[in-house]
């Protein structure tokens, strides 16, 4: 290939770009066109490196798309557009594509907490081991029920979504690593299980979920999210498909990233009916249907306009507008 007379044939294209990408303000046809020109440049990248590398030129045009990319980034991120289209695309059809995954996660937790509250109940003296008969009672007549109503709604709320979002966020970025995740998913169970155990041998089951799934349905569906992608993300370089491994650990990531913001408006969800609606003093039946009701709308975002984004080509993945050219990327 001439290079040098692909360069003078092309710079017209970089030279736009590169006006578009100084400008501070882009109307709505100048950011289409500067996606288009983006899109453009990344595959004048891709052939320069392949068909005739010079390092002069793949150094210009590779600043030029990242300050291009930057450029679109910021002028999409901080429209009520770019929220919108994360809330309606982005998220939904990452959860929506990543369904069976954090189902499979919810679904084995299930089934983990029952065994172990199960083998629990039948060996008395595990509990016993745990925790003094004072502080079985303190528990069962206090504690319990406390931990609702001790701090002000408002500060209590902001103290479960930051432990909540700090657990499901070690969930995701530790799932690149797998174990770590079965671990902390192992150990929230664990905890449930061993109060939920004492809170029914001592007749208080009634009591026990009357208070967790209210907030917990919605809370344990999101961790149960984060497990579920945290695995996936590890499974995307065990098992990278048609993709290389850094290719597919990198989109995997990406959506890991999608996840992890959604997730916070889920969490701030749980939180506040934690904070507000546990322990006030409507009736059992009332918390519980509220609590149903969180989930259920949650389900419903996720099959409904979840599963209209992923047949509308969303994957959760940024958008490929703002990626650079995958042969690019990879040279």
């Amino acid at each position: 290939m001439d290079l040098d007379a692909y360069v003078l044939a092309r710079q017209p294209t970089w030279q736009r770009l590169e006006e578009l990408a100084k400008r501070r303000r882009l109307t709505g046809a100048e950011g289409g066109e500067l996606v288009e020109l983006y899109q453009r440049t990344a595959t004048d990248l891709s052939v320069v490196r392949t068909s005739a590398p010079d390092a002069q030129v793949v150094a210009h045009l590779s600043s030029l798309l990242a300050r291009a990319r930057t450029r679109a980034e910021g002028s999409r991120t901080t429209t009520w557009s770019g929220v919108r289209t994360f809330l309606t695309d982005r998220f939904p059809a990452a959860l929506y594509r990543l369904r069976w995954w954090w189902i499979g996660t919810t679904a084995a937790s299930v089934v983990v907490t029952a065994v172990m509250m199960w083998w629990l109940l039948a060996n008395p003296t595990v509990e016993q081991s745990l925790m003094s008969p004072q502080e079985i009672d303190q528990l069962v007549s206090e504690d319990f029920e406390g931990y609702y109503s001790q701090y002000a709604a408002g500060e209590f709320a902001t103290q479960v979504w930051i432990n909540n979002a700090w657990v499901s966020a070690l969930c995701l970025a530790l799932g690149v690593l797998g174990a770590p995740v079965v671990w902390l998913l192992f150990n929230n169970l664990l905890n449930i299980a061993i109060i939920g155990s004492i809170m029914t041998r001592h007749d208080h089951a009634g009591h026990f979920w009357g208070l967790l799934l209210p907030h917990g349905l919605l809370e344990l569906t999101a961790v149960f999210v984060a497990g579920g992608v945290g695995l996936r993300l590890f499974w995307s370089w065990v098992e990278p498909g048609d993709l290389s491994r850094s290719r597919s650990l990198a989109r995997e990531g990406r959506t890991a990233g999608t996840v992890a913001l959604g997730l916070v408006l889920v969490l701030a969800v749980s939180g506040v009916i934690e904070a507000f609606v546990t322990p006030s003093p409507l009736p059992t039946w009332a918390r519980l249907a509220i609590g149903v009701l969180a989930e259920l709308v949650f389900l419903a975002y996720v099959f409904g306009p979840g599963r209209a984004a992923v047949r509308r080509g969303h994957t959760g993945d940024v958008d490929a507008a703002l990626l650079e050219d995958g042969v690019a990327s990879q040279a």
